[in-house]
């Protein structure tokens, strides 16, 4: 369980990673980790990670044809895959409101600008 919890955190830990921590901090020789500890120690994780650098995976997660921009198809799959069922034209709607360059697609810089509310 702490594996699956840790990945849906972002973070891609091997399993001698994440044993290594769990022996680290188990105090009770069970082979169990506190939540406070848990919590404590994904707390100082994800203050080391890198906003740039989540920012650049997030893009790629829906950049799956790897064109570098965000198209009315990339966003229809993702929207999909998290079960919204929004239209084309609404989703159409989100990359007219956010493509400063009028393209059609976000770039990789507007995605950044939306999601640090630059735009």
């Amino acid at each position: 369980m702490a594996a699956s919890t840790i990945r849906a955190l972002g973070f891609d830990l091997k399993k001698a990673e994440v044993l290594k921590l769990l022996r680290d901090n188990d105090k009770t020789g069970h082979g169990l980790m506190e939540f406070e500890a848990f919590a404590r120690t994904m707390s100082e994780k994800l203050l080391e990670r890198d906003p740039l650098e989540d920012l650049q995976r997030t893009f790629r997660l829906f950049d799956d044809d790897h064109t570098g921009k965000i198209s009315l198809r990339n966003l229809r799959r993702v929207a999909k895959e998290i079960g919204d069922r929004l239209e084309d034209d609404e989703l159409q709607a989100m990359i007219d409101e956010f493509d400063l360059d009028q393209d059609g697609e976000i770039s990789e810089q507007e995605f950044y600008a939306i999601m640090r509310d630059d735009v």
